[in-house]
């Protein structure tokens, strides 16, 4: 039962995970890098760059096998 005042059509408007991983994507780390490559995310020349850097790392430690696959992130 929903409760009163509450958004009866929640499922609509809830979060929906773009990739999926085998874990959540909790922890945070900060990478330093030259301001040319900074500017150049920053001005769009990467899509969705934080998912590019998590891939890139995931191939580096050898779990391409639990790289995630895009879920597409569209509501239904």
């Amino acid at each position: 039962m929903a409760r009163p005042g509450g958004n009866p059509e929640l499922k609509k408007y809830h979060f929906l995970q773009k990739y999926d991983w085998s874990e959540p994507c909790t922890e945070k780390m900060t990478l330093r890098l030259p301001a040319s490559m900074k500017a150049a995310i920053k001005a769009g020349k990467i899509k969705d760059w934080q998912e590019v850097a998590r891939k890139a790392l995931a191939a580096a430690l050898g779990e391409k096998k639990k790289a995630p696959s895009q879920t597409g992130g569209k509501k239904s």
